[in-house]
């Protein structure tokens, strides 16, 4: 914890500092949740081995799963909910 002590009291000296704290801040907490969102939302991690050890085989073609798919037309998926 010193290290953490010893950044803290430079960057109440230098106040030039806070920008780059913030924005190292947000892109390790960023790099987190996107983690946990591939540890828990992918299809090919497999959490439940007893209740469904295979969840890919159940997925349709059109399924996204990807946080952003560059080549999927979005228009040809099938939808659950009208257009209004």
């Amino acid at each position: 914890m010193p290290l953490f002590g010893n950044l803290f009291s430079k960057a109440r000296k230098h106040r030039s500092l806070y920008p780059m704290l913030f924005f190292i801040g947000l892109g390790l907490s960023t790099a987190a949740l996107y983690t946990l969102r591939l540890a828990l939302r992918n299809p090919d991690i497999s959490w439940n081995k007893k209740g469904n050890p295979e969840p890919w085989n159940n997925l349709e073609p059109t399924h996204q799963y990807k946080f952003l798919a560059v080549s999927m037309d979005y228009d040809k998926l099938k939808k659950d909910r009208p257009d209004f």
